[in-house]
């Protein structure tokens, strides 16, 4: 059994250098994922002020009039949009939608992966992080003021990072579930893990073993990540103190 076993882990992964495949779409997959979570986040927090701010101060800007509650409104109502679409639309879809329509002149496929990745997860960020706004007491924001920030100061020196904190196992969710959503990028023949995985199957026509490998290097990078962001919420309760 073991000698079985060690065979055709040396058809799929030594005899071959098909073990290249794996790191190369490895690599592939973390440069995906950490990019388009660094798009997700700045976009989402973005989408996330807007929707908080207007739900906020909704009342307050409608007493005032004006062409600022109008315009406010208005972004609101294409966040909402977006949001809506986003959320709606399989993510594999989306994908296809960039690759072979709205960027098809692209020369990077890893770009593309990028920014579909990126302006999908952003969507999610946004209702993560406007749920962590909306809990903020309004006194942090009175705070704020009295200190002679505005409403932008405020929100990005004391109610963005106290939502951080709040928001940070939810978001740590968001980003495994956007790790494993970069398994689908072969679907526009990008190398990630799933797709070395799969072209080394189709050589070998052994599923077992590359199969299992992948899944085993998708679950230590879940791990991995679990631990990293674990200690980052242990350190921020320790600083609360």
């Amino acid at each position: 059994m073991f000698d079985e076993l060690r065979d055709k882990i040396m058809l799929c992964f030594i005899d071959n250098g098909y073990w290249e495949w794996l790191v190369e779409g490895f690599l592939h997959t973390v440069l995906i994922t950490v990019f388009a979570v660094i798009l997700g986040l700045v976009f989402g927090i973005i989408l996330a002020a807007v929707r908080s701010s207007y739900d906020k101060n909704e009342e307050t800007l409608k007493l005032r009039g004006g062409v600022g509650y109008y315009l406010l409104k208005a972004i609101n109502f294409i966040c909402k949009i977006y949001i809506t679409v986003i959320r709606g639309v399989p993510v594999v879809v989306q994908l296809m939608i960039w690759y072979f329509v709205i960027l098809v002149s692209s020369k990077s496929d890893i770009f593309v992966a990028v920014i579909a990745f990126g302006f999908n997860s952003a969507a999610y960020v946004a209702e993560i992080f406007r749920g962590g706004i909306m809990s903020i007491d309004n006194g942090q924001f009175e705070a704020g003021r009295s200190l002679g920030f505005n409403y932008v100061q405020t929100m990005i020196h004391i109610v963005i990072p106290q939502t951080v904190k709040a928001v940070l196992p939810t978001l740590l969710n968001e980003i495994i579930a956007l790790l494993k959503e970069t398994s689908i990028a072969g679907y526009v023949g990008i190398m990630d893990l799933t797709k070395a995985g799969d072209l080394i199957r189709g050589r070998t026509f052994e599923a077992f073993v590359p199969l299992i490998a992948v899944a085993i290097i998708y679950l230590v990078t879940v791990v991995v990540l679990t631990k990293v962001f674990t200690t980052i919420e242990r350190r921020l309760r320790r600083n609360e103190r």
